[in-house]
C-alpha cells in the first residue's frame, strides 16, 4: 500500500496559496528541465489569470521521498465558500498560509473555521517574511489567538510553524535563517499530517467535485472513505434525496502530477476520479452493490444574494452573441448547477424567459455572468437583491463582517461612509501607519461601497468582507443618489452633442458609439432622470472665417467593470451583457411609456 498524505491549502486572498503550490510542484519534479513554469500553473482559466484569484479548487499530487502528497488548492474569497467547504472533506490536514505583515484576515478566519470543524490538523506557514516591514512573531501570536477563539482542540493548537517566502522558494523553522529550498515544509507535512486511516469493509466514496471530459462525459472525483474500489466493479449510487441506482464503474484514475493515471484499484484514503457513471450529483455516495451504506451529504451554506437573469431583448439583440435564446440560457444555467453547489436557480413567476439566480455574493454571481459572456451568451441581468428571511414574523437580513485597512488619515472618512450605510464599528487597531477597522454591516450596504471607499482613500484601501449571520432588518439605506441620463433616440452618438451636454453630468459612452432609445448613457448631476439627445449632429454653416467654430472637446468616458455596473444600476434598470459590450438600460425603453408608469 502506498503511503499517502492529503492536504488542503487555505488562506486569505493574495497571501500566496497558488504560488506555494507551484513551488511544491517544482520540488516534486513535475516539470521537465527547461519547461516554462512562470507561475500560477493551476490558475489556467482566463478569468482566474486576469483577476489573479483562484475561483475553482484544483487537485495535484507530488511524490516526496516515496510518499504521495495530494495537494488541494482552494479559493480564498468567501464568495466561493461553496468550493472550499466541499473540498475540505477530501483532506486530512491543512496548511494555513498567513502573510507575515497582514496577519490573519477575515477570509482566513472563514476558511480556518470550516477546517477546524471537520477536525483537520493545521500546519501554519508564515509567508512573505522577505517583506521589509514584516512581523512574523506577532503574526504567530495572532494565529494562535485566532485558533483559540475558534475553539480548536489541544492537538490542533499544538501546531508546527514554518517561516519562509513562497515567491523566493524557501522555507525554514527560523525566519532569520533563510534556506534555498522548501524541503523543510515537505518533510514537516510527511511528519505531522496523519496518514488517512485504512478502513476495511464495503466500499464508500463521497463525490466532492466534478470533472468533465468531452470523450467520457462527467467524471466523479472524491476520496475513497472505506474499502477498495476497482475498475469494472458493480456499485450503487446513493443520491442526496435517498433514491438509489445500480451501475458499474468503467475506469478509475488517480491523480499523478497535474494529470490523471489509469489504475485498476484504489484503496481507502486516496483521491480518485471515477469514469462511466451516468447520473450523479455532488454529495452522492458511491457504495456497495449488495448493501449500500451512504455517507452524510455535504452541507452548504445558504445563498444571500439573488439576481434576475433574462434574455436580451434590446434593439441590438443578437449582433454579437452566438447563444441568445431562452433555451440556450436555461441549459447553461442547468449545467452550472451541477458543479456550482452554492448556486440556486428558479424560474421567475410564470415567465419562461426569466430566472432568479441566487448565490453567495456579487462576486460569485458576476463570475458566472462573465464566464457566460465569454462563451458567447447574450443576456440581461437585474439589480442584485439581498435575500431576506422571515423569522417569527420579523424581517431578517444578512449581515457581513467588513474589514477595511487604510492609511490613518482616511480612517474617519471610512467610518462615516460605513455608518451611513447602517454599519456598526466593532474594533479599530493601528498597524504602523495604517489602521485596521472592523464593522458589522448589512449585505445591502456593501453593494457599491467598494468604488466609494477606493475613491475616498485615493485607492489605498484594502477591503474584505464575509457573511456572518442573519439579523433583524436595519432600516432603509440610501443607494445611488444621482439620476441617469437616458438616450432619446437610436443612432450614433456625436461629439458635437456630447460636448454641449457635458455640464449635465458624466458620460459612459464615447463619440461614434451606437446607442438606442432608453439606454443609460451617463450619470446626471441631479437626482432626477434626464432624457437627452446625443445623436444630434452639427448643422452646416456657410461661415468661412476660421475660428468661428469651436472644436468639440469631449472628456473620456467613465469605464466600469462588471461588478461596478451591477452595483450601480437602479431597481428600474437592467444591465445588458454581450460578448463584446456591456450597456445599462431602463427596463421600459420608451420615454412616454416610462412617464405614464411613473404617474400611476
Amino acid at each position: 500500500m502506498q503511503d499517502i498524505r492529503n492536504i488542503a491549502i487555505i488562506a486569505h486572498v493574495d497571501h500566496g496559496k497558488t504560488t506555494l503550490v507551484d513551488k511544491m510542484m517544482l520540488a516534486g519534479k513535475l516539470f521537465r528541465d527547461g519547461q516554462d513554469n512562470s507561475g500560477q500553473v493551476l490558475d489556467a482559466n482566463d478569468l482566474e489569470r486576469e483577476r489573479g484569484i483562484t475561483i475553482l479548487s484544483k487537485n495535484v499530487s507530488i511524490n516526496w521521498k516515496g510518499v504521495k502528497i495530494n495537494i488541494i488548492d482552494t479559493p480564498g474569497h468567501s464568495d466561493f465558500g461553496g468550493e472550499v467547504e466541499r473540498v475540505l472533506n477530501m483532506a486530512d490536514g491543512c496548511i494555513l498560509l498567513v502573510d507575515a505583515f497582514e496577519g490573519p484576515m477575515p477570509q482566513t478566519r472563514f476558511v480556518l473555521q470550516k477546517a477546524l470543524e471537520i477536525g483537520l490538523k493545521p500546519i501554519v506557514v508564515v509567508n512573505k517574511v522577505d517583506k521589509p516591514n514584516c512581523r512574523p512573531e506577532e503574526v504567530y501570536e495572532m494565529v494562535f489567538d485566532l485558533m483559540f477563539s475558534l475553539n480548536a482542540t489541544e492537538d490542533q493548537l499544538d501546531f508546527p510553524v514554518v517561516y519562509g517566502s513562497a515567491k523566493n522558494g524557501w522555507m525554514s523553522e527560523d525566519w532569520k535563517k533563510p534556506t534555498d529550498n522548501i524541503e523543510y515544509l515537505l518533510d514537516k507535512i510527511v511528519e505531522v499530517i496523519p496518514a488517512p486511516k485504512q478502513l476495511e469493509g464495503t466500499p464508500q466514496m463521497l463525490i466532492t467535485s466534478l470533472d468533465y471530459s468531452n470523450y467520457t462525459g462527467r467524471i466523479a472525483v472524491g476520496r475513497v472513505h472505506r474499502g477498495v474500489l476497482a475498475s469494472g466493479m458493480n456499485v450503487t449510487i446513493s443520491h442526496r434525496d435517498g433514491s438509489q441506482e445500480k451501475t458499474k464503474i468503467k475506469e478509475l484514475h488517480t491523480f499523478e502530477g497535474m494529470g490523471h493515471a489509469k489504475t485498476d484499484q484504489v484503496g481507502s484514503g486516496d483521491i480518485c476520479a471515477v469514469i462511466g457513471l451516468d447520473r450523479f450529483e455532488i454529495g452522492d455516495t458511491i457504495c456497495d452493490f449488495e448493501n449500500p451504506e451512504p455517507l452524510p451529504p455535504i452541507a452548504i451554506d445558504e445563498p444571500t444574494m439573488s439576481m434576475l437573469f433574462t434574455i436580451n431583448d434590446s434593439p441590438f439583440f443578437g449582433k454579437e452573441g452566438k447563444y441568445v435564446t431562452s433555451r440556450h440560457i436555461n441549459d447553461r444555467l442547468e449545467k452550472e448547477l451541477e458543479k456550482n453547489l452554492a448556486l440556486r436557480v428558479r424560474p421567475f413567476e410564470d415567465a419562461t424567459d426569466k430566472w432568479i439566480v441566487s448565490g453567495r455574493g456579487v462576486l460569485h454571481l458576476s463570475v458566472l455572468v462573465e464566464t457566460m459572456r465569454r462563451e458567447g451568451y447574450e443576456l440581461q441581468v437585474g439589480q442584485p437583491q439581498v435575500i431576506f428571511k422571515e423569522i417569527n414574523g420579523e424581517k431578517y437580513e444578512p449581515i457581513e463582517e467588513l474589514t477595511i485597512n487604510v492609511p490613518e488619515e482616511f480612517s474617519s472618512k471610512m467610518i462615516d461612509m460605513v455608518t451611513r450605510r447602517k454599519g456598526e464599528m466593532t474594533s479599530m487597531e493601528s498597524q504602523g501607519d495604517r489602521t485596521n477597522i472592523e464593522f458589522d454591516i448589512p449585505s445591502r450596504g456593501i453593494m457599491g461601497l467598494r468604488t466609494n471607499v477606493l475613491t475616498a482613500s485615493q485607492g489605498e484601501a484594502i477591503m474584505a468582507h464575509r457573511f456572518k449571520e442573519y439579523q433583524p432588518f436595519k432600516g432603509e439605506i440610501t443607494r445611488r443618489v444621482n439620476g441617469s441620463m437616458i438616450a432619446m433616440e437610436t443612432g450614433t452618438a456625436f461629439a458635437y452633442s456630447i460636448d454641449k451636454l457635458q455640464d449635465r453630468g458624466k458620460f459612459f459612452i464615447d463619440p461614434g458609439e451606437e446607442v438606442y432609445a432608453g439606454e443609460v448613457v451617463g450619470e446626471h448631476v441631479h437626482d432626477n432622470d434626464l432624457v437627452i439627445n446625443v445623436t444630434k449632429a452639427k448643422q452646416l454653416t456657410n461661415v468661412r472665417a476660421s475660428g468661428s467654430d469651436d472644436k468639440a472637446r469631449v472628456i473620456p468616458k467613465v469605464v466600469m467593470s462588471l461588478e461596478e455596473c451591477l452595483e450601480y444600476i437602479k431597481a428600474d434598470e437592467l444591465l445588458e451583457v454581450t460578448p463584446k459590450s456591456m450597456r445599462m438600460r431602463k427596463i421600459t425603453l420608451d420615454h412616454t411609456e416610462r412617464k405614464r408608469l411613473n404617474k400611476e
